[in-house]
């Protein structure tokens, strides 16, 4: 029963977190002038339509295996086509901090929600919902492709950002994979090194915001 709580109080802040920060890149892309995530009919709560094997199930399980400090997933990314975003810098820098900054929003209510609830489950679920949005937006805006803080730097740096996508993305999710899974194999906390101070002096400062205070977290 124990184990089925914790997924329980786990899995309705992350899934919420992760699909809305996508539905939050389409939006945006949209606004800019590329329907394409709309006509994938990805702009929808639907969670069926989000998932992804390797992100929301396979990474996870398997960051979880390995003992990881930092256990992180992501939904299937949301198409966009960055050609088509108009004007194409500006339209790539605000589709790239749409999520992060959807998850800030998430972490935001979370706060204010947070001194309201009686209910254990429901505190337990606020409570996740605050951590694990600010972990997404913090590790989101780490300025390596394809995360999206690497896409930020590409919209302000680089002339055609969609062709420093297609040039660094694969390496650098070659680098993202190796900074989660090494410390699982060598028992050092790299992402947890790179996380754990900004991810908790973002908590206090919207618990501290909200009203609230670090004593509230479990």
């Amino acid at each position: 029963m124990e184990m089925l709580y914790n997924i329980s109080v786990w899995i309705l802040p992350l899934m919420l977190a992760i699909i809305l920060h996508e539905i939050a890149h389409g939006w945006a892309a949209l606004y800019f002038g590329d329907p394409t995530a709309k006509q994938a009919g990805r702009l929808t709560l639907n969670p069926i339509k989000h998932i992804d094997r390797t992100g929301t199930i396979i990474l996870p399980a398997l960051l979880v295996l390995l003992k990881s400090p930092v256990v992180f997933g992501y939904a299937k990314p949301v198409p966009v086509d960055f050609s088509s975003l108009n004007p194409l810098r500006l339209g790539t820098f605000c589709v790239a901090l749409a999520g992060p900054a959807t998850n800030f929003l998430l972490a935001i209510i979370a706060g204010f929600l947070l001194p309201h609830q009686q209910n254990e489950w429901i505190i337990d679920n606020i409570t996740n919902m605050l951590v694990i949005n600010c972990v997404l937006m913090l590790f989101n805006l780490i300025p390596l492709p394809p995360l999206d803080g690497g896409r930020v730097v590409a919209a302000i740096f680089t002339r055609t950002p969609q062709i420093w996508f297609a040039k660094y993305d694969r390496a650098g999710m070659a680098i993202l994979f190796m900074l989660l899974l090494l410390p699982g194999f060598f028992g050092f906390n790299l992402a947890s090194k790179i996380l754990e101070t900004p991810v908790l002096w973002t908590v206090t400062q919207i618990l501290l915001l909200t009203g609230n205070d670090l004593a509230m977290l479990k």
